[in-house]
């Protein structure tokens, strides 16, 4: 598995209290002594857009914390073929704890900064650490929430509908608590990747962006910036 690093002098020496994502992170149920302990065995490392984090069929060494960024997970079938089947963003976790062997290739899609911890030692922390247990269920219930709910918007929806999701769930991430309009998204995906995740074609996703744009549901700033007007709206397009 190849990684490439990237200068971080931001997050070289941040402590686990004063981190950004430490209120949604595995840790966010941490008193400060177990804080300290995961200091100790935690280090930070980026990874430049297009690297591999994880190689699925691979023992992964390390798992961790996304704290900026964002990572692509796929999976290749046998003849070749990649399916992108999720996406991680700050604050979610990357990899398993007691599961040595990767079931994905976990790829930045972004230039991310991963708060990692080499898998045996935290494992070991996870077994004797009530809080951190509890947070990690947490967490792993809240993934098989959002996989159902995209059984959902797969089966279900339309190819409006899923963009319009799609828009509304990198919203929801990078807007602030109570914000509901213009919001701006910076879309991480180029608009093949987004097609691939949604399940549908370059020419679809291009179409339905053009049409809620003329419905004012969402304008541009430049190909990859959007904002959104009003998020009420957005959600109504999105069929919640």
């Amino acid at each position: 598995m190849e990684s490439f690093a990237l200068p971080n002098a931001k997050f070289s020496h941040v402590r686990c209290g004063d981190c950004p994502i430490r209120e949604k992170a595995v840790c966010a149920y941490c008193d400060q002594s177990e804080l300290q302990t995961l200091d100790s065995i935690k280090s930070y490392r980026d990874y430049a857009a297009g690297r591999e984090l994880l190689a699925a069929g691979e023992e992964s060494q390390v798992v961790g914390s996304i704290v900026r960024g964002m990572v692509k997970l796929t999976k290749t079938l046998s003849d070749g073929r990649t399916q992108m089947v999720g996406l991680l963003f700050p604050g979610d976790f990357v990899g398993h704890a007691m599961r040595a062997r990767a079931e994905y290739d976990a790829v930045a899609a972004t230039d991310v900064t991963l708060c990692q911890f080499h898998r045996k030692p935290f494992e070991q922390l996870l077994r004797s650490t009530p809080r951190l247990e509890e947070r990690m269920l947490q967490m792993t219930l809240d993934e098989l929430d959002a996989a159902r709910e995209w059984l959902l918007l797969l089966g279900r929806k339309t190819a409006r509908e899923k963009l319009a999701s799609f828009l509304l769930m990198l919203a929801r991430r990078e807007s602030s608590a109570g914000v509901r309009r213009d919001i701006a998204v910076e879309l991480p995906l180029t608009r093949a990747e987004i097609a691939e995740y949604l399940g549908m074609t370059i020419e679809t996703v291009s179409r339905q962006m053009t049409k809620l744009r003329a419905d004012g549901v969402i304008t541009f700033e430049s190909t990859r910036a959007l904002k959104l007007p009003d998020l009420d709206m957005l959600t109504e397009e999105a069929g919640e």
